[in-house]
């Protein structure tokens, strides 16, 4: 686990073990067995290794879901708060999975379109499970849609307690 985090860290960074080893004042053979799981390393010294490729470490609260079930009997997936995503992927271009895609399959939206991303939005709130809402939502472009979203009343009223606190700020 900390290996593979490690070794991800590293190629994202676009260096080498050898150069990764060099900036973080340890053995390029240690990073070895870092990445492949052969060592652990203490948390100062993944700390170190990861500061050294430009990241860091972080500590994120778990998001947990509640599966309620609608007045017509549809299911509902609500968070216990509003997932964050990299502006990067907030605002890339997807497909939906078939589960989500009412019209074609091959379609491809832009989240940066403000159109395109209240589309997306809806289907998520609407029929996603859990892996979708972390997949599609972010809270603050959720936050910044909700006024504009089409969504029944039982959905809104759901989501509401996520989301207006911040609207209303």
């Amino acid at each position: 686990m900390p290996g593979s985090l490690l070794r991800q860290a590293r190629e994202a960074a676009g260096i080498s073990a050898a150069e990764l080893a060099r900036r973080a004042g340890t053995a390029r053979t240690a990073v070895s067995a870092y990445e492949h799981d052969r060592k652990s390393p203490t948390l100062e010294t993944m700390d170190r290794l990861l500061a050294a490729t430009g990241h860091q470490l972080a500590v994120t609260p778990v998001i947990r879901f509640e599966h309620r079930v609608t007045s017509r009997n549809r299911p509902l997936v609500v968070p216990d708060r509003l997932p964050r995503q990299d502006p990067h992927r907030a605002l890339r271009r997807t497909r939906l999975p078939r589960h989500l895609n009412w019209s074609s399959p091959d379609r491809v939206f832009s989240l940066a379109d403000r159109k395109d991303r209240a589309r997306v939005y809806c289907a998520v709130l609407l029929e996603g499970n859990d892996h979708d809402i972390l997949e599609f939502i972010d809270g603050a472009l959720l936050v910044d849609l909700w006024d504009e979203l089409r969504l029944p009343l039982e959905t809104r009223a759901a989501w509401a307690p996520l989301v207006e606190p911040t609207v209303r700020k």
